[in-house]
This record gives C-alpha cells, structure tokens and sequence, in this order.
C-alpha cells in the first residue's frame, strides 16, 4: 500500500486592505464607529472591497454581532425603560420628527424609568429628550422591540404631530405604523417627498419615497418612486444606498448621474443626452442636458460638446451652463467664447448678490466659467456660494464638486496650503459621497500642488494614481492637469525635454488624455520649456493661439502670461520690454506664483544684458514670492541665478515647523507627536497605512529629522504648530 502523501499546508492570503475612496464610505456607513468598521470590514466580498459593487446599507448586514450584543443589553432593561428607549429611538431615525417629549405627556408615560438607562450608561434623558450613547445603540434600542411595538410607537408619534411644517414627518410615522400596502398613504408619503425636495431636505425625501414604494401597489408607480429614493439618497450623499435603489428600478437619467460622479463619463455623456432626448418634460431635459454637459467638459471630448449643443438647439431649450462657452472655444470663436463665459459667470453674483434662482450647480458652472476667464475673485465667490449653497440644501456631492474649482483659484492666486487644505477636504468629501471621479480631479489637484511644493514622489505618485482612472473612466480633465503637474516638476528642476514632450501630449484631446482648458493654461510652460529646447517653431504657434484666447477673454493674467511667450521668443532688450508689459500686467491680476516666475524670467534676461543691479531686484522678490509659496524648486533657480551674479542666496532661515510642512504634512506631524501610530493615522483620515508613511517620510525630510523623537521636541517647541 502506498504511504499517503499528506498536502502542503494552505496558506490563508488576508484581502488587499480597503481603498482610501472604500474606507471613507464605509466609515459614513457605520457612523464612524470602530468596532462596527471592524466587523464590516471582513463581510464584505472582493468585489465591494474593490469599489466595484454597492456597500450594504442595512446595519444588520454591516455588524449583526455588534448588533446582537447591544440588543441583549437593551433587553435586559426593565419594560418600562425599553418603552421609553423605543419611543425616542423611533423619533429620531430615520426622519427626526422631535415630538418625543409630546408622545410622552399624551400617553401619559412616566420618564423616571430611563433613569436605569443611564445607569447602564445606554442612553440620558434631558430636558430635550433622550439621548442615546451611540447610534449603533439607538439603532439597537429600536430593533430589540417587537413589530408591533414599533408600529404602535409611530402611530403615538403620529398623533401628537400637527398640520403645516410637521405634516411631511406625520406622513412617515403614519406609513411606518401601517399594516401592509396602502395606495392612500402611498400617495401621501409621496406628496410628502415632493415637499421635502422643495424645501432642501433630499435625506427626508429618500425616506419617505422608499416607504412610499413599499407600501405602493402598483409595480409601475412603485418603480417612480424607487427612482426618486434613489435620486434623493444620491443627493444626500448616500451613494450606496443610491446604487441599491437604482437597481430596482430602470431610470436612463439616473443611471447617467452615477456614472458621471463613479463610472465612465463617455458613458454618461452618452446616457445622458439620450435622456434629454427622451425627457417628458422640458425640465427634465434641462436637468439631464446639463450633467451631459458636465459630463462633456470632464472627457474633454470636443465631439460631445457639439452633440449636446445640437440637441439644445433642437429640444429648442437654452444651452445650458458653460456649454454655450465651451462649444464657441472648441470652434476657435473665442470673442464668442468669451462673451458667453462672462454671461455664465456673472451668475455667481459677485457684484450684486446671487442672482434670483441661481442654484447650486448654475454657481457651479459660473465658477467654472470665471475660472476659464482667469477671473478668479468671482470664482472663488461662485465656488463658495455652490457650496454653502448645497451645504444649506443638504447636498453634500454638489459641495464636493464645487471644491473641485474652488481649489483652482487659491492655487493660481498664492493661498497653496488653502489650497491644498481645500482639495484634500474636497478629497474626502468625494470619497465619502461616492464620487471617485471627482475625487480623481482632486488628486490631480494635489499632483499639481506636490508639483509646485517640491514633493516629486507625490507628485508623481498622485498622477499614477489619477492617469490609471482617469483612463479607464474616460477622464480628459484630471489626466490632462496631472500631465501638467508632471511638466511642471520638470520644467522647475531643469528636465526641460521632459516637460516640453509632456506639454506637447497637452495639445490631445479626447477621453481619458488631454483636455482644451488645460492646453490654454499650460501654454505659456510650453512656451518656456520649447524655447529651452530651442523648439521654437512649434511655440510661435502654440503662443499665436494662446495670445487669440488671452485678447478675447481679457484677463490680465493671461496677457501678461502672452507677454511673458512673447519675450522668451525674442532676443536681447526687446525681450526685456515685453517682461516689463508681462509684470505690469501681473500687477493687475491674482496669479502671484505666475508673477514670480515671470521675474524670475525677467531677471535671467537682464543678467544675460548685464543689467545687474536690476536683476537682482527682480530676483530678490521672486524669491521671496518662492520661499512665502513653499515652491522650493522655483526658489532654487532664483538662487542659482543670484549666485551667477555673484550674489550668494542663503536658504529659507523659516524655522516654524509650520511654514516649512504643507497641510496635509501637518496634520500627520501632530497626530504623530501625539503618538498615534500610522495605522491610528489612516483610520482617522481615511487613509492608507502607505500614504501616512510617506507623508511621514516627507515630513522628517523637510524638517531635517530622523525620528518621532525628534518630532516631538520640535512641536514641542513651536508655536506654529498649535
């Protein structure tokens, strides 16, 4: 008999750990409760790990254990406490109808029992009412009652809401006390919703249209109001919840919002004209035409501008947003261009107070626009508007978008660390909400930004990151301003081949590669790096189109920037002259890192003339203009340029822990002073254990340190860092 071979033991492999964009929906769903997060976390399959299917959205199935165990203790209260506990809970989740204390007095309940409660340290009644120790609790007090305690509970908190502003959250008690399908109430719930979009209230409106449908009988109303729970979820900020609803029912325009904020968006694009086409209402058509346009400027595909400028002209309906604008650049019309941008961004009402019905996307694409006509006092007001503007709607994805360009004029204007602080919020309010193609942009942002502060394995590494989705997503936007980011690391450490081939791949359009708004702010690096490379051919005529664009729109940025090519293609003092219109130019726009490299520019020229004492003016202030911005690489040059005029340029003498890390640098330099560890870091950003050691690393780099002992003495003492 054969000697049986026993098998090689198997090694259990442990799940590739969660993406940052996983994480923080995660974290949202579980109400940013640890213990629930690591219960979770192993439940869920490959695929919701990778991002690619919906989370669940039931507490049951995010931490049944957690669930059980709070239960118990929740039973293990006296009748009279788990009474009182059920009726607090059922009056504030999932719509908040605050009439606790009410139900209370008319069932004539005494509240001395909740008294057991807090010495079971579960909940605290309070002059306002109970409250609970955490929502996995409340969630547990609801759930450890019987169904037909909870059906009686709402129905007492139905009694005591009255008529007007309480009616809408009457309605829910009432759907949630019923039986079993109700048309009636169906109806009523329904009008209901309506009313809470009207009023700004999508996370109520969810509610109420998913109880609507449950108790609806009709399959093909059930599925409108599955659509409108899952339009009002998305809203809310409640992708996956969204993306369960979407799934029960068929809605094209949906289905193209989904896919414009996480899938493909020469999907969406497609999807979404299709059911501007379809529409049954103007309105609708509108709505969709613009996401379709959005849709448009985030591929970059000039073919689709064309496409939904046609089917507004054909639906006979206004071109919506910037598409107008954007359809004239693409033609090459840009004195139409220009004039339609400024139509669209005089909406952000910057000169007399929002316009009348300016909603939170119309503010959105007035930013946009402002942007594009380098205006960017006005795009900052649009940007800050659309996004207090959604934060007061409960629309927290359209507050992600708005930071998206809000993110843009702090850059160009100076404020690098605000605007680094506001993408990486922007950052993680994308994720949170479902928006990894938003999110995607932003991390361009972020490349550019590592590009300018001198942090090249960032950079480099967030545009890996943004070129590989945006690629896949059809992304022309992010992938397009990460290339940019990459030129720019370039062309300020002196690879101008590198840049000059990058800036070159600009000029592609189409999804997923270049971008046209990129091309024109790219240009004037282009121009530089050519003439370094002494490619001068191709940068006359990338600066004709560009000086063309800068003449329509009129900004003063974007004249001095053509200027600025103007001189770089020149010889000797007639160079000179055009940097002096270039900086007077500068003077009156915002673009202040811009300005600093055109003295710099200035500055190289006037040595080369031997005009020595004025270069080392302009250089004098360039660089204070580098080290104020943390723009090490662009300061370096001018220190070069100093030495060769044989003035030598000591390094920055900042000794603040805080003028030398940027934002993100410094919150990690805390928590890790604090002595959290990169693990503890992670979770509480919403980060990976990988990123955090890089940050780290940069960190100790930047500070000229090698420990978290040294770490801490100098936070200890600085006072930048509290």
């Amino acid at each position: 008999m054969a000697t049986p071979v026993n098998p090689p033991p198997q090694h259990r492999t442990s799940p590739p750990p969660l993406s940052e964009a996983v994480h923080a929906r995660l974290l949202r769903l579980v109400y940013d409760d640890p213990r629930a997060a690591a219960e979770a976390v192993p439940r869920l399959t490959p695929r919701q790990r990778a991002g690619l299917d919906p989370l669940p959205v039931e507490p049951s199935l995010l931490a049944p254990q957690l669930l059980r165990t709070l239960r118990r203790e929740i039973r293990a209260l006296p009748d009279d406490t788990k009474r009182l506990l059920l009726l607090a809970a059922a009056d504030q989740h999932p719509v908040a109808a605050h009439a606790y204390l009410r139900a209370v007095a008319a069932a004539r309940l005494d509240t001395r029992p909740t008294e057991a409660a807090e010495a079971a340290g579960v909940a605290q009644g309070t002059v306002g009412g109970v409250v609970f120790r955490d929502a996995w609790t409340r969630i547990a007090a609801y759930e450890a009652a019987s169904p037909a305690d909870r059906r009686e509970a709402h129905r007492l908190l139905a009694r005591v809401l009255g008529g007007g502003s309480e009616s809408v959250r009457r309605s829910w008690h009432r759907a949630a006390g019923a039986l079993g399908p109700s048309r009636r109430l169906a109806a009523e719930l329904r009008t209901s919703a309506d009313r809470a979009r009207v009023t700004g209230q999508p996370a109520l409106a969810g509610a109420l249209a998913e109880r609507a449908a449950a108790l609806c009988p009709d399959p093909r109303e059930q599925a409108r109001l599955l659509a409108g729970a899952a339009t009002d979820a998305w809203h809310a900020g409640r992708p996956d919840r969204a993306h369960h609803l979407a799934s029960r029912t068929d809605t094209p325009a949906l289905d193209g919002v989904l896919a414009l904020r996480a899938g493909n968006a020469a999907e969406a694009f497609d999807t979404l004209l299709a059911a501007a086409a379809a529409g049954k209402r103007p309105a609708e058509s509108a709505e969709s035409l613009t996401l379709a346009a959005e849709a448009a400027v985030y591929t970059g595909d000039l073919r689709r501008l064309h496409e939904a400028s046609t089917l507004a002209h054909r639906l006979a309906l206004p071109a919506p947003g910037i598409l107008p604008g954007l359809t004239a650049a693409a033609e090459g019309d840009y004195e139409t261009a220009g004039a339609l941008l400024r139509e669209t961004a005089g909406r952000s009402g910057l000169d007399a107070g929002p316009a009348v019905g300016s909603t939170p996307a119309l503010l959105l694409h007035a930013g946009i626009a402002a942007l594009m006509l380098g205006d960017h006092p006005r795009a900052a007001t649009a940007t800050l508007r659309a996004a207090a503007a959604a934060r007061a709607g409960g629309t927290p994805v359209i507050e992600a978008q708005a930071l998206e360009f809000r993110v843009y004029a702090d850059f160009w204007t100076g404020r690098t660390r605000a605007a680094e602080a506001a993408a990486r919020e922007g950052l993680r309010q994308a994720y949170a909400t479902g928006q990894d193609n938003g999110a995607c942009h932003l991390r361009a942002a972020l490349a550019m930004f590592a590009a300018v502060t001198g942090e090249e394995e960032g950079c480099r590494a967030h545009a890996a990151a943004v070129r590989s989705h945006a690629l896949a997503r059809g992304l022309g936007l992010p992938a397009a301003l990460a290339q940019w980011a990459l030129a720019f690391l370039d062309l300020t450490t002196g690879r101008f081949p590198a840049a000059a081939a990058r800036l070159r791949a600009l000029a592609g359009s189409g999804p997923g590669h270049g971008h046209r708004a990129i091309r024109h702010l790219a240009t004037p690096h282009y121009v530089e790096a050519a003439v370094r490379t002494g490619d001068t051919r191709v940068a006359r005529a990338a600066h004709a189109d560009y000086d063309r664009w800068a003449r329509a729109v009129g900004s003063p940025d974007d004249l001095a920037l053509s200027a600025r090519c103007r001189a770089l293609l020149v010889p000797g003092t007639e160079a000179v002259e055009h940097y002096r219109t270039a900086l007077d130019l500068h003077a009156r726009g915002t673009r202040d890192l811009e300005r600093a490299r055109t003295e710099l520019l200035c500055a190289s020229a006037l040595r080369r003339l031997r005009r020595r004492a004025e270069a080392r003016d302009r250089l004098h202030s360039a660089l204070e203009a580098f080290d104020s911005f943390g723009a090490p690489h662009c300061a370096a040059q001018a220190r070069a340029e100093l030495r060769a005029l044989g003035t030598p340029a000591s390094a920055p003498a900042a000794t603040d822990p805080a003028a030398l890390l940027t934002a993100q640098q410094l919150i990690v330099a805390r928590m890790a002073a604090e002595g959290a560890t990169n693990r503890e870091i992670a979770d509480r950003l919403a980060l990976s254990p990988r990123t955090i050691d890089h940050h780290l690393r940069g960190v100790f780099a930047r500070l000229g340190i090698r420990s978290r002992i040294e770490l801490v003495r100098l936070l200890d003492g600085s006072t930048g860092i509290d």
